[in-house]
Parts: structure tokens; sequence; C-alpha cells
């Protein structure tokens, strides 16, 4: 794992490609988008496609115990594939959206924004974790979730740990000024990024944070680290690892950056 500055908790975070990442808090095991199909052409709505260009850096079966899933979405097949469903039927609990939550039903639970739920502590006490606002794209919600659907970002919270904040597929700076006000500082952001685009799509514009907003977000949470996700191994991502040490540097945070354990 990469070297971490003295203010941050440096609890490894492993990540395996797209939005996938694997992290122990608080004594629970806590996996994010599970994606682990092979490359190749996967459908969407209007006889498109999306590109999965690399493998995931490892399998369901290197994963070990996991005790939940944190899935900002179950829509997208490059934030919930084929293996990753699977995969959710021996999780105990899966916390998603709301509209997720009643798809997924067994063992799936949705959260509102600012709905938590406590999870008990294998050493006692409590994790707490907070839906949070995303919104799939630029502009409000009421213009974005009919096109791509309602996404969910995630804070981690409990006695004596530091903050934890998933972001989910998210292109809203306004969101995060939400989430900062609550809960910022947080010691570590996972945040998805990578400016992915499509033509067809609200003017070709990004709908995930792209690098320089991603740096902003980072400032906005006074994040202590950051480990960027879902940038690569896909062919709609516009910005990839460059980029985000570009934007970093510009924004006087390259040191907040750790590309997680990938092994």
């Amino acid at each position: 794992m990469s070297s971490l500055s003295a203010a941050t908790n440096p609890f490894p975070v492993r990540v395996f490609g797209g939005p996938t990442a694997l992290f122990e808090y608080g004594g629970l095991r806590f996996l994010v988008d599970p994606t682990f199909d092979a490359p190749g052409d996967y459908p969407r709505p209007g006889g498109r496609f999306l590109t999965k260009t690399a493998p995931a850096g490892g399998a369901p079966a290197d994963l070990g115990p996991v005790d939940v899933v944190l899935l900002s979405h179950d829509q997208h097949p490059d934030n919930l594939d084929t293996s990753g469903r699977a995969l959710l039927a021996d999780v105990p609990l899966t916390l998603t959206t709301p509209g997720g939550g009643q798809r997924l039903k067994e063992r799936a639970k949705g959260l509102a924004d600012w709905e938590s739920i406590e999870l008990n502590r294998p050493d006692g006490g409590t994790v707490t974790v907070t839906g949070v606002p995303a919104v799939h794209g630029p502009g409000p919600r009421e213009k974005v979730e009919p096109v791509l659907g309602q996404v969910v970002g995630f804070v981690l919270t409990g006695e004596g740990l530091p903050a934890v904040y998933v972001s989910g597929d998210n292109a809203s700076l306004d969101a995060v000024k939400e989430i900062a006000e609550r809960f910022a500082p947080v010691d570590t952001a996972l945040l998805f990024a990578g400016a992915p685009r499509f033509p067809e799509l609200f003017d070709n514009q990004a709908i995930v944070l792209d690098s320089t907003q991603a740096a902003e977000a980072a400032g906005l949470l006074a994040a202590r680290r950051v480990v960027p996700v879902h940038y690569d191994s896909w062919a709609h991502f516009t910005e990839g690892r460059d980029e985000l040490t570009a934007a970093f540097a510009a924004a006087g945070l390259a040191d907040r950056l750790d590309w997680g354990r990938r092994d």
C-alpha cells in the first residue's frame, strides 16, 4: 500500500478496478459495487453497449467473508454485473438505493438521503452507515434520475473510528457540499471519478466527477486520504490516473491520494 500522511488513518483499501473496493472498518468487511465479469461488451438501453476493457484485479473467491455490500446503484453493469449479483446472495446485508432495495429484496435495504442504519461490531459497539445524496449526471436530480436512475453514497462513522465517505456515481459538487456540512472532516474518501461521458447523454457532459471536481470534492470534505475508484477498466471513462494525479497536484492535494492495494 502506498505511504500515507501521518494525519491519515491508514486502514487498507483493496481496489479491483472499476468501482469495486474492499476494506475492513470497525471489524466489519465492506465491499463496494461488486464487478468481476470478464472484459467485453455489456448491453445497455437503446441497443448500445458499455465496453469493459480490463479484467478485475481478483475474483469473488479471493474476497473472503464480506459482511456488507455498499451498492451505489443496481441498474448499470459497470456497478453491478452478473457475478456481482450472484455474490450478493452470500452477503448478509446489501445497502443501496430505495429503488434498489425493492428490486433486490432479500438481504437488501435501501437508504434514503440521511437515513442511517446501525451495524453491530464484532468487538462491541456499532458502525453507523448513512445514505447520502448522489446525482449521476450534471444538473438537478429531477432531470438526471429519469435518465440514469437513483444513486446513493454512504458515510460510515463509529465511536473511535475515522469517518469514511463512499461517493457512488456522483457528479454533483452541491451534494458533496451538503455532505461536508454534516460530516467534514472526512478521514478517507472513496471518490468515484473518471469523467465518464456519452455523446447522446447531457450533451456529452461528465456523468460522474471529473478529475478537477474530484480534487475540489476532496477539499470540500477536508479529506485526509482519497482513494480514487471507477476511473479505469471501462471505455466510457475519459480521464484516468494521470489526470487525477495532475488535478490533485494542481490543487495542492497530491499527498492525499492513495491508489489502494491491488492484491
